[in-house]
C-alpha cells in the first residue's frame, strides 16, 4: 500500500511573510502577471546572471520584440528573432542585446554587441531550451538604459544537458 500523501497547509500568517519575502525580491521577479497558471520559478543562476546585468535599474518593456515559437518541438534548436526599438544614430543605439533563460543549466545564452554601424537593433540566432520556460532578452542602450521582454516558450524535447 503506498505511503499516504503529506499535505501541508499553510497558515495565512506564512502565507503572508512567503509574499513579503517573495515581493522583496528585484520588481521583475514580484510582478502580479508572472503568477499566472504557467509561470516558472527560475533558477539561482538565472537570478544571478539577470542582477548581474540590471544592477539596480529597472528594465523597460515594449521597446523589444522577440520572436520565438509559442511550442518548441525540440529545445536543441529553438529559432529567435529580437527586434529593439532604436535609432541606431551615435547618441543613440542599442550597444547589447542579451538572452537569458530561466531554466537552462547555464541562464546567460548569448550576447551580441551592436555599434551605429549597424543600423538595425536586429539579431537572429537559434537557441537551445532544456525544458518549458521563459526566455528572457534585455537590450542595454548607450545611455545605460536597460529593455526587456520575457517569452514563455513550451518544449516538448528538451535540448540541454545538465
Amino acid at each position: 500500500m503506498p505511503d499516504p500523501i503529506d499535505i501541508t497547509i499553510l497558515s495565512r500568517r506564512t502565507f503572508l511573510a512567503s509574499a513579503a519575502a517573495a515581493a522583496a525580491l528585484h520588481p521583475y521577479f514580484a510582478r502580479a502577471e508572472d503568477a499566472g497558471p504557467h509561470a516558472l520559478a527560475p533558477s539561482q543562476k538565472f537570478k544571478d546572471d539577470y542582477e548581474r546585468l540590471v544592477g539596480s535599474a529597472t528594465p523597460i518593456e515594449g521597446k523589444v520584440t522577440v520572436d520565438l515559437p509559442e511550442t518548441a518541438e525540440n529545445g536543441n534548436f529553438v529559432p529567435m528573432t529580437i527586434a529593439a526599438d532604436s535609432p541606431m544614430t551615435d547618441a543613440d543605439y542599442i550597444k547589447a542585446i542579451h538572452i537569458l533563460s530561466t531554466e537552462n543549466p547555464h541562464a546567460h545564452v548569448a550576447t551580441f554587441f551592436l555599434t551605429p554601424v549597424n543600423a538595425v537593433a536586429r539579431v537572429q540566432t537559434r537557441i537551445r531550451l532544456a525544458k518549458t520556460q521563459n526566455v528572457v532578452v534585455l537590450a542595454e542602450q548607450s545611455d545605460g538604459r536597460m529593455l526587456i521582454s520575457t517569452t514563455l516558450v513550451k518544449v516538448t524535447i528538451g535540448g540541454c544537458g545538465i
